[in-house]
């Protein structure tokens, strides 16, 4: 949606690699109308396209997609595409409707650019699951790639909400990456519920922090998992002020 940084710039990279030399890179860049919930403001999300297009260029981006609203929905549309497991818990259960917008978006941009391969960042785990079970399900000639998340040197995940923190906040929003390694080095004998609360204790003690959720799911299907026999995703949603951010570890 715009406003990038080396976390976008590191997917653009990845996508040239991909394309070759005989191939081509498009990035899109649209702040999706159908993905903000009613106390989200659409209206004041950065939008610093000469920036944006700018890295687009300097990362190996061919062509900049940057539709407008009104060209990218018309006048009273009223399809949708709305996956229906994945989507139902962690980000999905807190903003309501906003995977729908996603996949809408997604499947729309697809139509359009005719990609073969589609790259995708792992902070939001959740929106490239989808993402791929949509293209499994739906059956687009698509590769879904997903790049590693890129952190700052403290291990906060890269986000272009990073910006909205005060210098308190952001010194203890390294808590997150913290407790989500905490995780992963525990004990494989730790049950998926003491994974949680730990991740949750460890974060609840950073004084600013206010946890929106701490889950522990199947990393296939992203339901609450009973046990360790498969891999499992910890996923954390963390306001600092009214900043949220996301962060996710597989184990």
């Amino acid at each position: 949606m715009g406003a990038l940084h080396e976390g976008h710039t590191a997917l653009i990279r990845r996508a040239r690699k991909l394309a070759g030399k005989g191939g081509s890179v498009v990035v899109s860049i649209f702040v999706n109308p159908a993905q903000f919930g009613p106390r989200e403001d659409f209206s004041k999300y950065p939008r610093p396209f000469a920036r944006d297009a700018k890295l687009c260029r300097e990362n190996g981006a061919d062509v900049l997609f940057a539709p407008d609203a009104r060209r990218m929905y018309a006048g009273g549309h009223s399809t949708a595409v709305d996956e229906k497991l994945l989507s139902k818990n962690l980000c999905g259960a807190a903003r309501l409707g906003h995977f729908s917008g996603v996949c809408t978006v997604v499947a729309k941009l697809f139509h359009i650019t005719n990609p073969h391969i589609a790259v995708f960042g792992k902070k939001d785990f959740q929106q490239f699951a989808i993402i791929q079970r949509m293209v499994r399900d739906l059956d687009f000639p698509v590769r879904v790639v997903a790049v590693e998340t890129v952190r700052e040197a403290d291990g906060l995940a890269l986000s272009s909400r990073n910006r909205y923190l005060s210098s308190d906040e952001r010194s203890q929003a390294r808590v997150i990456r913290r407790a989500l390694l905490a995780a992963k080095k525990s004990p494989r004998s730790a049950s998926p519920s003491a994974l949680q609360r730990l991740v949750t204790s460890l974060i609840a003690a950073a004084p600013l922090a206010r946890i929106d959720y701490v889950a522990c799911v199947d990393v296939e299907t992203l339901q609450p998992a009973a046990n360790r026999s498969r891999k499992l995703l910890i996923a954390a949603a963390v306001f600092f002020g009214r900043t949220r951010l996301i962060d996710n570890i597989v184990v």
